[in-house]
C-alpha cells in the first residue's frame, strides 16, 4: 500500500507542479522545475497518508 500511494502522490503532484506554472504561461522550464518539486512533494504526502492508513 506505500508504494502505490507514493506512486500516486507523485503522479498527482507531478501533474499539478506541470498545470500550474503552464496555466500562468510561465514556459517549458519553469514547468518542469516546478513538476519536480510536486513530484517530490507529492512523494511525501503519499508516504505520510500510507504511513496513517496502517495505523
Amino acid at each position: 500500500m506505500r508504494k502505490l500511494s507514493i506512486f500516486v502522490g507523485t503522479t498527482i503532484g507531478g501533474y499539478v507542479g506541470w498545470a500550474l506554472p503552464d496555466y500562468f504561461g510561465w514556459g517549458f522550464g519553469w514547468c518542469f522545475v516546478i513538476s519536480g518539486v510536486g513530484s517530490i512533494v507529492g512523494v511525501w504526502a503519499g508516504w505520510k497518508f500510507a504511513l496513517k492508513l496502517e495505523e
